[in-house]
């Protein structure tokens, strides 16, 4: 049976919970149902989906539901037994991005450079929830063919590009727990691969500022990408640039010797103006 990349995300909560007093795990798990959504869930998740995706039991999973919809923040279809996000979620959202003065600033760049670059392009910006990375803001050059990935679509932290920049560029300890918990959840044969593909990632990253992914994340997709940290003010998230599109938009020689260049100095630019 092959095993997930993508760790179920109450696994988290060991670790950030551990043997801490003040660590509401109710609260947590709570949380973690919400996570559990994704924007392609449009028919909504039965409680065994969100048991499945949170490594919760049922039994849990079903008390949080019935909570989570009493307090408005589920919404409950009677003909399909699922489970959508109710309005209030959404404030929850909003509020998140508008503390991220990087997306308002990076919109315009992010456009202009999708456009510069031309056919099947996008450029996004993202950071990491558990073992995934979240888009946080998308630009798209102006072509029919593109990827069509959107704010809130999430992308393995293990495979993609965004991802392994951010594994490239984050702290010791949190490296440490993020490899090992791939480790844990990667069927053996893969486990090679992708350690391989991450330490090639730090290394590119350090030698040339950006790493290019030529199909590790899906086989016709390649991307570069490049780490951000905005060094003003210190409670900024770690986050991640990155630009791609299908492989035949995008060959090896245009998107090491153009495209990621182009995207190192976008990063640059912004870290620049935001200190």
């Amino acid at each position: 049976m092959r095993k997930r990349t993508d760790v179920p995300v109450d696994s988290e909560a060991k670790t950030a919970g551990g043997h801490d007093r003040q660590f509401i795990t109710a609260l947590h798990r709570g949380l973690e149902v919400l996570r559990a959504f994704r924007p392609d869930d449009r028919a909504g998740l039965s409680n065994g989906d969100i048991s499945e995706r949170t490594g919760l039991p049922n039994s849990t999973i079903s008390r949080l539901t019935y909570t989570l919809l009493k307090s408005g923040y589920l919404l409950y279809d009677n003909d399909t037994g699922r489970y959508r996000m109710g309005v209030p979620v959404l404030s929850l959202g909003y509020a998140c991005l508008s503390g991220l003065p990087v997306r308002e600033t990076s919109q315009n760049y992010m456009q202009e450079l999708a456009n510069e670059c031309g056919e099947g392009v996008q450029v996004a910006l993202g950071g990491r929830v558990d073992y995934t990375m979240i888009y946080l803001a998308t630009a798209r050059s102006r072509s029919v063919i593109s990827l069509q990935l959107d704010v809130g679509s999430r992308i393995s932290l293990a495979r993609s590009a965004m991802g392994r920049a951010y594994i490239a560029a984050c702290g010791a300890e949190e490296k440490e727990e993020i490899l090992a918990s791939i480790r844990d959840h990667a069927a053996p044969e893969d486990w090679p691969a992708l350690r391989d593909g991450i330490a090639q990632a730090a290394e590119e990253i350090a030698s040339r500022g950006f790493y290019a992914n030529l199909g590790d994340w899906q086989p016709n997709v390649h991307s570069v990408a490049v780490p951000f940290r905005s060094y003003k003010g210190g409670d900024t998230p770690l986050l991640a640039f990155n630009l791609g599109g299908p492989a035949n938009y995008l060959p090896k020689d245009k998107l090491v010797g153009e495209f990621g260049p182009k995207l190192r100095e976008l990063v640059k630019t912004l870290e620049q103006s935001m200190i």
